[in-house]
């Protein structure tokens, strides 16, 4: 049981913390494989799942008022898969199980609206100049010492975003298992756009968006 503890622990998307590993990630269009800070210790069974990015996906949801269509609230939800990370299962202390930087290209966000898009791309985000926003781990809090195969667990994963140039700490809820093989989860949080030194969409008479958005990953992972 405590073998397959580490499997159910980790992910995020969204959800992590390094840990380094000799297995090169698959990797989702436009993104890279990020080195990783720690290593297990020796002797430790340590096996490596990566996100499956045809299986996940990445997004964000931000409340805004539309002016144009009187004063209505509407939530803006975009969604990429172009994720890319790394979950370390460690099977002989599956406590100090750890998740790799994850990658996303929020160049590739969409939503319903390809004006929306555009305008955050090129205005907002610039995620035409700084496609790739980064989440690097820097602990896994409130991992369990046993587990059973399919039970799902709850867990915080802190770390450090990087969107455009400005890098923020930031911690994830995250909910995760392993069944038959496959590790998947979720994993949610909440950051300010003007804490990573951008505003918040605004375009007068037309619409503002609140300054909240609200992130979420949701994660296959697989070894081999």
């Amino acid at each position: 049981m405590i073998r397959k503890l580490a499997l159910a622990l980790v992910a995020a998307a969204l959800a992590v913390t390094g840990c380094g590993s000799p297995t090169a990630p698959a990797t989702a269009p436009g993104l890279a494989p990020q080195p990783d800070a720690t290593r297990p210790a020796s002797g430790d069974d340590v096996r490596t799942f990566t996100i499956q990015s045809d299986q996940s996906t990445a997004s964000y949801a931000v409340v805004e008022i539309l002016f144009n269509r009187g004063n209505k609230f509407n939530l803006a939800i975009g969604v990429t898969d172009a994720i890319n990370g790394q979950v370390f299962l460690n099977f002989t202390h599956p406590e100090q199980s750890t998740v790799g930087t994850i990658t996303v290209n929020v160049n590739t966000l969409t939503s319903d609206s390809s004006r929306r898009d555009s305008m955050i791309r090129r205005n907002w985000l610039e995620s035409q100049k700084y496609p790739i926003v980064t989440f690097a781990p820097t602990a896994v809090n409130g991992l369990p010492s046993a587990y059973a195969d399919g039970t799902e667990i709850a867990f915080e994963i802190v770390g450090d975003m990087t969107v455009r140039d400005t890098t923020q700490p930031v911690t994830f809820s995250v909910t995760a298992k392993l069944q038959r093989g496959a590790l998947s989860g979720t994993a949610t949080s909440s950051i300010k756009m003007s804490d990573f030194n951008f505003q918040a969409p605004d375009i007068a008479g037309i619409l503002k968006a609140e300054d909240e958005a609200k992130l979420e990953f949701k994660f296959v992972a697989t070894s081999g």
